[in-house]
């Protein structure tokens, strides 16, 4: 049976799904890995990728390629995001893999990023006729899509990932309001072109793929606030997501760590991204919440079984 690999190479993990491909562009999932690299780390505000960063997401790289190759795959694609996208030195990063690895690793745009998440979102969670508000929270770029079962209707990427917010506002620790305050201001000025398509489409709801909706979900779930499942997709109780929100803004790092369901990787930026999904779910007139495990990663491959 085939065996495809797909490195999504984001500006916090980098990310590996394995999977085995069907006769009929179908695919079961039977390895997925992820490594911290902070690659974003000292230059994603100078739009560079440090010395440092480089050498720590080339030997992620390496590792993820060794990985790919014991679960069986030869073919290995590598999708590059927002952090080499939008640095001086993106296309030397990119030449790097290339030369380090054999792998052609391609620095796709917002907007392409964006297509390859509402694809992976399809897969996982159960869309119908209605509209709905998808969102990807990474470290250099969240990307919003409206669409549903049938269609895509509108896409954008911003520059609002949680490793770029936490490095240009710095935040105390725990975060105060006023600090609170200036992100939710810079995010409102931000997705000022946002509100005539919410207002055209009408979404109600919101689905969040992987990252940091994954730790909603699993510190939910451990937390017993909602139930436990191992369907590629949830519900998540919009009223238990705001009592964790409210919670998170009072907390240390310590504290995060001890939570359980939070994995460490995520405790420098969790609560950067939850002022944005709280954002959204206030002044878009959000009404219910689902998490995908599905996001970028799984799209491409669905895209590249299928294509």
């Amino acid at each position: 049976m085939r065996k495809v690999a797909v490195i999504d190479l984001g500006t916090n993990i980098f990310h590996l799904v394995v999977a085995a491909v069907n006769d009929d562009g179908t695919f079961q999932i039977t390895h997925s890995e992820k490594l911290p690299v902070k690659l974003g780390e000292g230059g994603i505000t100078q739009g560079v990728i440090t010395p440092e960063a480089i050498d720590r997401g080339m030997g992620a790289i390496g590792e993820l390629m060794r990985t790919a190759l014991l679960h069986g795959s030869h073919e290995l694609f590598a999708f590059a995001t927002s952090a080499i996208r939008n640095a001086s030195n993106g296309d030397a990063f990119v030449s790097e893999v290339k030369n380090l690895f054999g792998i052609d690793a391609k620095i796709i745009t917002g907007d392409e990023e964006a297509e390859l998440i509402y694809f992976g979102i399809r897969l996982a969670a159960p869309l119908n006729e209605q509209n709905v508000l998808m969102v990807d929270i990474g470290g250099g770029s969240n990307e919003i899509i409206i669409g549903n079962s049938q269609q895509l209707l509108w896409k954008r990427s911003y520059n609002l990932g949680v490793a770029r917010l936490v490095h240009m506002f710095n935040p105390s620790d725990p975060i105060e309001p006023f600090e609170i305050a200036q992100i939710e201001r810079y995010i409102e000025n931000e997705l000022s072109d946002l509100i005539d398509p919410v207002a055209k489409y009408k979404p109600t709801a919101i689905i969040g793929s992987s990252g940091s909706f994954d730790t909603y979900r699993s510190v939910l779930t451990l937390s017993r606030a909602m139930e436990d499942s191992s369907a590629l997709s949830a519900n998540i109780p919009i009223d238990e997501y705001i009592k964790l929100h409210n919670y998170l803004l009072t907390t240390t790092a310590k504290q995060r760590y001890a939570i359980p369901g939070m994995e460490p990787v995520r405790v420098e930026f969790i609560v950067s991204a939850s002022i944005f999904t709280h954002f959204l779910i206030k002044n878009f007139g959000i009404k219910s919440m689902m998490q995908s495990s599905y996001s970028l990663k799984e799209g491409a491959l669905w895209k590249l079984v299928n294509s």
